[in-house]
């Protein structure tokens, strides 16, 4: 689809920002800063040495070639004082090319004598900026060590931190689980009051209310007829009066 990949590249680069974020401890990013700032002021310092080392060279040849050119004028006027105007010119024309050679040699020398002062006033300015960077770095870090410690300590004491919300979820469903198991056992006491729950052990299996008021309902009949049947026997019989006489007076015995 059009566009999914350039949003897709902007989810994954987020996430890569969002990682980076975390893992970048500020004290080792100013440390590695002031390393690379070092490595900077020793490639000047190199290139003041290279610079310097050039000069020192043509300089020597500089030499070489003025006493060349104070040796060629001595043998050209030797060869004149002898007569000997062709060898005079020989060496006049090889003292003129030493000259020449001398000037440009001079020309190059001052040429590296600016670009060598001009690096070792970069090299004072980078070296003092360097410097600052080095001061300021450290108090960077002096306050990045102390807010840290300072956000520790406010989540220890006011429970913020990971594992303090941790502890905190674990008191809370705590708390939650014994205020439902009061409500529970208050539930329960109040039912019982109630007369809710009966005595499991005197009913049989599978009855329930009805059940029971039908069986007091059909034991109460039988008690009736039984009685009914018993006064008829006593009433009929020629012994019945003596028999209900003895049977009342065993029950006030």
């Amino acid at each position: 689809m059009p566009g999914m990949g350039g949003r897709m590249s902007t989810v994954i680069k987020a996430k890569i920002s969002r990682l980076l974020d975390r893992a970048e401890d500020p004290g080792e990013t100013l440390d590695y800063s002031y390393q690379k700032q070092l490595e900077s002021l020793q490639n000047v310092k190199k290139g003041i040495a290279d610079v310097v080392t050039a000069k020192k060279r043509l300089q020597m040849q500089s030499q070489k070639l003025e006493q060349s050119v104070v040796k060629l004028d001595t043998q050209a006027r030797q060869a004149l004082s002898s007569g000997n105007e062709d060898l005079a010119r020989v060496a006049l024309e090889r003292k003129n090319v030493a000259q020449n050679e001398l000037q440009s040699l001079d020309q190059q020398v001052t040429e590296l004598e600016a670009q060598q002062e001009k690096l070792t006033d970069s090299e004072q300015k980078l070296r003092g900026k360097i410097e600052a960077f080095r001061t300021k770095k450290e108090v960077m870090k002096a306050q990045y060590s102390a807010a840290e410690a300072q956000v520790r300590i406010s989540e220890a004491a006011t429970g913020v931190g990971e594992e303090m919300a941790d502890v905190g979820l674990a008191m809370q469903r705590a708390v939650d689980k014994t205020e439902n198991m009061r409500a529970r056992a208050d539930a329960v006491e109040e039912l019982e009051a109630a007369g809710t729950f009966e005595d499991l052990t005197q009913l049989g299996p599978g009855q329930d209310d009805i059940d029971r008021e039908l069986a007091a309902l059909g034991a109460g009949g039988m008690v009736d007829d039984e009685l009914q049947k018993m006064k008829a026997e006593l009433g009929s019989g020629s012994g019945g009066g003596g028999e209900a006489k003895q049977i009342e007076e065993g029950q006030g015995s």
